[in-house]
């Protein structure tokens, strides 16, 4: 069975902050930070928009990424968020058509 993992990283509506994660349902994942169902950062500092993502097939490689992003300056997220996402919108849109 081939599963699917994700990478990503939230922000709020201002882009002030970044949350970045791990899940195997992203749109699952993404729907509860939009509707406040997580208590913790995310809901204190409201981050409800997705502006990044990456695929992975193998939840090790997923994790070991994720902890990668997480040491990284803010300067270094920032371009790679803007690297698919320049214009900082939501993305998340992509998984609800």
């Amino acid at each position: 069975m081939y599963n699917t993992y994700y990478i990503y990283i939230m922000s709020n509506t201002n882009n002030t902050t970044l949350y970045i994660g791990v899940t195997n349902d992203i749109e699952r994942r993404v729907q509860e930070h939009k509707s406040g169902q997580i208590p913790g950062f995310t809901q204190k500092y409201n981050c409800t928009k997705l502006v990044y993502y990456e695929k992975y097939s193998d939840i090790d490689q997923a994790i070991e990424r994720e902890k990668k992003l997480k040491k990284w300056r803010r300067e270094k997220k920032d371009w790679l968020v803007r690297t698919i996402n320049p214009d900082l919108r939501d993305l998340f849109e992509e998984f609800s058509k």
